[in-house]
């Protein structure tokens, strides 16, 4: 078993989650990658499963789909389902399958990112500069990201 601190960043394949991967590695972390492909999702499965515990949970993935429609009336719901199912869903279902190595830490943390446009205030503030992007499915999706687990 490695003396290493052991961190899986969900979506660490570009942006955000690259960065704290990144980092984390760059503060000597072991660092798993969490992405779509389900081989490597499995691979970095098998390895976690070998190093024993996981020490650090970052739910990072999301996605948004289709553009902002002119009214959110328009929002096609098979777009605000699909992002439901990964933004908010999603982070319960990764932090469920790996409690039983959350739990074999001795400082277990859990980490769930969002976005400016997952805040209820700065979207729903006339005077934010996010107000009226209308990503109404996106930002309700977001906002249920922080709350999951």
């Amino acid at each position: 078993m490695s003396d290493k601190t052991n961190a899986l960043v969900t979506g660490a394949n570009k942006g955000i989650g690259l960065a704290i991967a990144r980092q984390l590695g760059e503060r000597g972390f072991a660092v798993w990658l969490g992405c779509r492909d389900a081989d490597r999702g499995e691979a970095a499965a098998a390895g976690l499963r070998e190093a024993g515990v996981l020490d650090v949970l970052v739910n990072n993935a999301g996605i948004s789909v289709g553009s902002p429609p002119p009214e959110v009336t328009e929002k096609a719901i098979r777009d605000v389902r699909a992002m439901l199912e990964v933004n908010t869903l999603g982070p319960l279902r990764v932090t469920q399958a790996l409690l039983p190595l959350l739990r074999k830490s001795a400082a277990p943390r859990i980490v769930l990112m969002s976005s400016g446009l997952g805040s209820i205030s700065e979207t729903a503030d006339i005077a934010s500069l996010i107000w009226n992007v209308g990503a109404a499915g996106y930002s309700a999706s977001k906002a249920g990201s922080t709350c999951s687990p």
